[in-house]
């Protein structure tokens, strides 16, 4: 995919380094507004219009960080990618921290350079057509964005549950960029991932000399959050004595940092998920029932990708076309043969796996088509499967349903535009959908 849509903000005083970037990014089709100083990019209205912002944290008038703070109250913030000198890098963790997406310690390659900025700028809202990512195009994925949908104008706590690699945090992040809270920053904290003793601090921040290595105020995840989204991810691996803190935090919508003893108030709004059943830990005596409670006053399920097969291509497609801009490939698409094993695939990581095992294969696949040992080189071992002996009714209906749910795919799901590709009427595509169990949404044009 060749990037020529993407309007890159530079701030950057060097002329050299300015100037090669500028025309490094113009020769790849990319288009630059340069300016040399932070006032400068502040008062223009064209930094606003960038799909992603490169800033270089050591300016003459001011620092990346100044200039990145008051970028994050504005209502649109693109995308932020920082170039930092070795001196700099506890300044450009915080900056991620506080939301910016990427940075680059000098010298960089100018290869390694591009595809960071290529990745990032596609993972812009402002890149991507779309107001907000989907879902997916099953009925069951479609109830789940009509929820989110009916809980975004609201402050209140959201739970989301589903197995390990479902797509909850996509869902929080798509929930997040409908809500009144979308201004403001997503600050996503793994409770499984950070250690128990430093999990308090990483959440609520700690002042200094709270404990041992404290030696500067550390602001937590929290308060960072401010007007935004605070998404406590797999909430279950929390333990019991910080979930007492949540709970507080969830009710009385303040915190104490560590050592501190001033309360903060909390802007922002909850969302939690888990893959874990809460109430069967509760009766463990694992998680606190009032926390749960507290925390599922909207409470929101993603089924396993084996649970709604329609949108298991879709995504193959979606994750073909991301990785093969990323890898600089071209390809015309799966062979038939793979879209079945997928369907037939269990999935056991949901589409976490599904995604892995689509860049596994533009990584390795050399042909215009992905191909089963490609795809699926632990089924396939040097032999193309055969498929299990069915009835001619059978091959004809599993042929309809996948070619139905691609054009229900392309046309996100509109009925008319998808009968209009597929040749015939919306009456027509009508019965078949429900003779088949396939799910869409109604459109009068």
């Amino acid at each position: 995919m060749q990037p020529d849509s993407f309007r890159v903000g530079l701030i950057e005083d060097d002329p050299i380094m300015g100037e090669s970037i500028v025309q490094r990014l113009e020769i790849e089709g990319w288009s630059v507004d340069w300016w040399r100083k932070g006032k400068d990019a502040l008062g223009s209205p064209k930094l606003a219009l960038a799909d992603i912002v490169v800033c270089d944290i050591r300016l003459p008038d001011m620092t990346g960080e100044d200039i990145y703070r008051q970028v994050l109250g504005s209502a649109a913030t693109p995308p932020f990618v920082f170039i930092t000198g070795y001196g700099e890098i506890d300044q450009a963790v915080r900056l991620m921290r506080l939301g910016a997406s990427d940075y680059l310690l000098k010298p960089f390659v100018f290869e390694e350079f591009l595809l960071r900025l290529r990745q990032n700028a596609q993972r812009s809202s402002k890149a991507n057509p779309a107001d907000t990512p989907r879902l997916g195009v099953s009925p069951r994925m479609r109830e789940a964005e009509s929820l989110l949908d009916r809980y975004a104008p609201t402050d209140l706590p959201v739970l989301i549950t589903g197995e390990t690699g479902s797509g909850k945090e996509v869902a929080a992040r798509v929930l997040h960029r409908r809500s009144g809270f979308a201004a403001g920053p997503f600050m996503a904290v793994n409770c499984a991932a950070i250690p128990a003793e430093l999990l308090e601090s990483e959440i609520f921040g700690h002042e200094r000399g709270a404990f041992t290595g404290a030696d500067k105020q550390h602001l937590g995840y929290a308060e960072r959050t401010r007007q935004g989204t605070l998404f406590l991810d797999e909430i279950g691996d929390m333990p019991l004595a910080l979930q007492a803190k949540i709970l507080r935090l969830v009710e009385d919508r303040w915190f104490y940092r560590v050592g501190g003893e001033q309360a903060i108030p909390f802007e922002g709004r909850i969302v939690a998920a888990t893959h874990r059943d809460l109430l069967e830990e509760s009766g463990r005596g694992r998680f606190r029932e009032d926390l749960f409670y507290r925390l599922a006053v909207l409470p929101l399920h993603i089924d396993p990708l084996r649970e709604r097969p329609e949108d298991i291509l879709q995504f193959m497609n979606q994750f073909l076309a991301e990785a093969a801009a990323r890898q600089n490939r071209s390809f015309k698409g799966f062979s038939s043969l793979v879209e079945e094993l997928a369907l037939d695939h269990p999935w056991r990581g949901n589409v976490r796996e599904l995604r892995n095992r689509v860049e596994r294969a533009v990584a390795v696949c050399p042909h215009d088509y992905i191909l089963p040992r490609d795809m699926f080189p632990d089924r396939v071992k040097g032999e193309v499967p055969q498929p299990a002996f069915e009835s001619l009714s059978g091959i004809r209906d599993d042929a309809e349903r996948r070619h139905i749910g691609r054009a229900l795919s392309i046309t996100d799901g509109q009925i008319a535009e998808s009968a209009r590709i597929l040749g015939v009427s919306r009456t027509t595509l009508w019965e078949k959908m429900n003779r088949l169990g396939i799910g869409g949404k109604r459109s009068e044009s």
